[in-house]
């Protein structure tokens, strides 16, 4: 079990310090990105799994993990002087829903390409059970990880005025 969730962990965070390193910030941020990745990716698979887990539906796990990924970008980043976005939005991007997407553009394709009506309801319902999926799991990355920002003002916005770094 804990395996499983170190293994997420660790390639989450891999994933967040490729996507920090595209955006160049300081050094120091890379390692508070790559943490930030691996708790919030490790808490949303752990929360997703059904045999040691909530077994919560991936929607509302990336919602709470989006939230935990949020507030802890808002509380690490004035240890890096950097705005909260510098170390959020790297440490969100390894819970983008690729398989989602891919299989969304997949049944449009099947959709165009089948000669059967039988062939075409099944590959919409998959067009449309992988696209308003990918859609709700974005827009609840999209939200949690803002909230944290907007509820913690005061930490977030000055987290890079001189003087006010712990």
């Amino acid at each position: 079990m804990w395996t499983k969730i170190l293994l997420d962990a660790l390639l989450a965070a891999i994933a967040a310090i490729g996507f920090s390193a595209i955006s160049r910030p300081p050094l120091r941020v890379i390692p508070v990105c790559a943490l930030i990745a691996a708790i919030g990716h490790a808490l949303r698979f752990w929360l997703m799994n059904d045999s040691f887990g909530a077994g919560l539906h991936i929607i509302a796990a990336t919602l709470i993990a989006a939230l935990t990924i949020g507030v802890l970008a808002v509380f690490l980043s004035p240890l890096t002087s950097t705005p909260a976005e510098t170390c959020l939005f790297p440490s969100l991007l390894p819970m983008i829903p690729g398989i989602y997407a891919y299989k969304t553009f997949g049944g449009a394709a099947m959709c165009v390409l089948s000669h059967s009506r039988e062939a075409f309801d099944f590959y919409f319902y998959q067009f449309a059970l992988n696209g308003s999926t990918c859609v709700c799991i974005l827009l609840c990355m999209v939200i949690g990880a803002t909230l944290p920002i907007f509820l913690f003002e005061k930490i977030s916005f000055q987290a890079t005025r001189p003087g006010n770094n712990a």
